[in-house]
């Protein structure tokens, strides 16, 4: 896949197993010995790495693993590795892990001598589908979510579905909760083919079982899922790079989310299951303000609920709703001091701006349980 963001051009790799550094190489045009690299990875995906580079010995900056660690010291420890290596404007930064590693390296590269290349192996569900593609980067700061970051889509992004099977539980509801999301942008057939993942499982409803089934068995729906998702992102992304229209589609869960994550601090739920949370409260939100159907909400939720998502409100790690209205407050995603949310509506979604008192109340009641689904 090939996609054309602005001035820059991402071309998407799937494949089996994860790419050797010769591929990466060849695929960015150098020849022998000419690619000067830094791996960029986490606690987790240290040994992906190493297998990457094999035995050329190139330099390789670990970082902690986790959203907790999504901050400026990791960023710092990039370009300090970076500055070490001796990486001039004609290096390679390559970031190898999920959503956390791809924001992290992503960012780095972007301010590092004003910008050098950038390639992204993802590893998890998440960083799959949502995170390598559409070349937003950035870190938490003063416990806000992304607060920092740039637009800096990836020259080369693989993905290697090998790397699945290494996933636990919650990376993959993490993951799926993004897969769900960009289901319900592009229509119910596809939240029905994410249905069969569930039940064409040998475990049927156990959640633990559907896991460990995909982890042993053909992964030929999960393929063309993760294929569909990252389709629908680049044609949005390529009409909306910097988010100013369209693209802000994608963040549908993402307020109500992102408000959760950090009302419970950031790093103590994980980001796939703050947004499955959040779809669930927009779709309260669409049904009280007349654009989603019921029907289509009861859709979206059991099948988030089939996953195992906690999608009870208040959610037990909010602190309130007090607690979660003052985290929205510093949402990038506001409009002239507006809140702004996505909401599903008969065949995708639609963003709406909360102008009113009445709609803010209704918004507080969601938040403190009394519409809850």
């Amino acid at each position: 896949m090939i996609f054309k963001f602005g001035e820059y051009c991402s071309n998407v790799f799937f494949s089996r197993e994860v790419p050797l550094l010769k591929k990466i190489s060849d695929d960015l045009g150098f020849g022998s010995g000419e690619l000067r690299p830094l791996l960029v990875a986490d606690e987790n995906t240290r040994s992906i790495a190493a297998k990457i580079a094999g035995q050329s010995g190139v330099p390789l900056c670990v970082l902690k693993s986790g959203e907790e660690n999504k901050n400026w010291e990791s960023v710092r420890e990039i370009l300090s590795a970076a500055s070490a290596a001796g990486l001039g404007r004609d290096g390679i930064f390559i970031g190898i892990g999920g959503g956390v590693i791809g924001d992290l390296c992503g960012f780095a590269s972007s301010i590092y001598m004003r910008g050098c290349r950038l390639v992204l192996v993802s590893t998890t569900l998440l960083g799959m589908v949502d995170a390598s593609v559409g070349g937003k980067t950035g870190f938490d700061l003063f416990g806000v979510k992304n607060l920092v970051g740039s637009f800096y889509p990836a020259e080369n992004v693989y993905i290697p579905l090998e790397s699945l099977s290494t996933l636990p539980e919650r990376e993959w509801k993490s993951g799926m909760a993004e897969l769900i999301k960009t289901a319900v942008l592009d229509g119910d057939d596809f939240l029905d083919k994410i249905m069969q993942l569930h039940t064409g499982t040998a475990c049927g409803a156990s959640i633990c079982g559907f896991y460990n089934s995909v982890k042993s068995s053909d992964t030929q729906t999960l393929r063309e899922c993760i294929e569909r998702a990252v389709l629908l992102k680049g044609a949005i992304v390529t009409e909306d790079l910097r988010e100013s229209g369209k693209r802000m589609l994608l963040n549908l869960g993402h307020t109500f989310g992102h408000a959760l994550e950090a009302a419970a601090g950031l790093g103590r739920i994980s980001h796939g299951e703050a947004v499955a949370w959040g779809i669930a409260r927009s779709c309260e939100l669409g049904c009280e303000l007349g654009i989603t159907p019921q029907t289509r909400a009861r859709k979206i939720t059991e099948l988030m609920r089939k996953f195992g998502y906690d999608l009870s409100c208040p959610h037990p790690f909010s602190g309130g709703a007090d607690t979660l209205l003052n985290a929205m407050k510093s949402d990038k995603k506001k409009k002239s001091g507006r809140l702004v949310f996505i909401v599903p509506d008969e065949k995708s979604a639609r963003h709406v701006v909360l102008e009113t008192e009445n709609e803010m109340k209704i918004l507080e009641n969601i938040l403190k349980g009394g519409l809850c689904s």
